[in-house]
């Protein structure tokens, strides 16, 4: 009887280690994420504000965006190509879903560089803006915030003609496929423009401070972990005092031995357990 007891007992401890690992893996998850927060939120903090400096002094022509020098802005010194002019769908904005409008600006050097002018919101009874403000026209200054390219949709669903549905750089090229080499490592997301339009998208607003729930979810599955061992011992003293109550109810004389042996091994068990 014992010896059942103490088998189920370590099944119970074994599975209790085992919701353990898997909440410290979880927890480590949420750590993680709460850390990759927190690197985001610093970039922010560093570099939205900072001064504008030459789209070649933090990108070169071919190279990828690092990371430290993203939502810097940049000064583009040029003109926009208003002819390859693309829309990106089902953008989340103003409580809908909105179209970006991306504009390759040729700046003074010869790059071609993507603008992302800001966001409109679809003309009624069609998916597709009834009117999109222009770029400035001839000569022009432009500064926006360094942005990385998106990956494709993991659906892999497309866009009709003069869409693209993620800001993906090489498909934003092959789309413009004039033959023009554009620049594949960052986007710009508009700050201003001069001469200044008199109409343009709506602009894009600061990204949320907000820190995210990660921290406290790493700390909830620690909780958890130790709440499944509390649990444990909770189910193996409720089964000693119940044991131990119809032993000294029902067990006949001649068990009376093996019961007092048994109960003397629960009782250190039972203290091991008692909170």
């Amino acid at each position: 009887m014992m010896r059942q007891r103490l088998l189920r007992w370590s099944a119970y401890l074994a599975v209790a280690i085992v919701f353990a690992v898997v909440c410290a893996y979880l927890s480590n998850w949420q750590f993680s994420r709460n850390d990759g927060r927190q690197t985001q939120l610093e970039l922010v903090q560093q570099n939205y504000d900072a001064k504008p400096v030459p789209l070649g002094q933090l990108l070169s022509p071919g190279e990828a965006l690092p990371e430290k020098s993203q939502w810097h802005p940049v000064e583009l010194r040029g003109q926009y190509e208003p002819s390859g002019q693309l829309l990106v769908r089902n953008r989340p904005h103003g409580g809908t879903s909105a179209f970006e409008v991306l504009v390759p600006f040729r700046t003074d050097d010869g790059r071609v560089f993507i603008v992302n002018r800001g966001w409109v919101i679809a003309g009624d009874g069609s998916d597709v803006p009834t009117s999109i403000p222009a770029p400035p026209t001839g000569e022009a200054t432009v500064v926006a915030r360094l942005r990385p390219a998106e990956p494709l949709p993991p659906s892999g669903r497309g866009a009709p003609e003069g869409q693209v549905p993620s800001i993906n750089l090489a498909l934003v090229a092959d789309k413009i496929g004039d033959g023009t080499a554009v620049d594949t490592g960052a986007y710009g997301e508009l700050v201003s423009e001069s001469p200044a339009p008199a109409t343009r998208p709506h602009a894009f607003e600061a990204p949320s401070d907000d820190p995210g729930p990660f921290l406290s979810y790493a700390i909830q599955w620690i909780l958890f972990a130790i709440m499944g061992f509390i649990f444990i011992g909770y189910v193996i003293r409720t089964e000693i005092i119940k044991h131990r109550d119809e032993a000294a109810g029902r067990a006949p004389r001649e068990s009376r031995r093996r019961r007092d042996r048994d109960m003397t091994d629960e009782d250190a068990l039972l203290d091991a357990v008692q909170p």
